[in-house]
């Protein structure tokens, strides 16, 4: 189920888990950034709003909780 942005994006951090790709985001409102953290590795970041795998994640991914996205997800080999 998609994510709709909205103006939740203006008042509070959003977390994306989208395992088609084993792909995390983290929307940080304050900046107004987003940052991305593959299963299994590191989170990287900022990335552009305009990121393919990013706005495919807010199309067809699930929202998590920050703590879900801090403990990452290990990678499916």
């Amino acid at each position: 189920m998609g994510i709709n942005k909205g103006e939740r994006f203006n008042s509070e951090d959003v977390y994306v888990d989208y395992p088609f790709e084993e792909v995390m985001f983290r929307w940080n409102h304050l900046d107004k950034k987003t940052y991305r953290k593959f299963y299994g590795e590191d989170e990287a970041g900022p990335i552009p709003h305009d990121n393919r795998l990013y706005n495919d994640a807010l199309r067809f991914g699930d929202e998590i909780t920050r703590e879900a996205y801090a403990a990452g997800k290990p990678r499916n080999c």
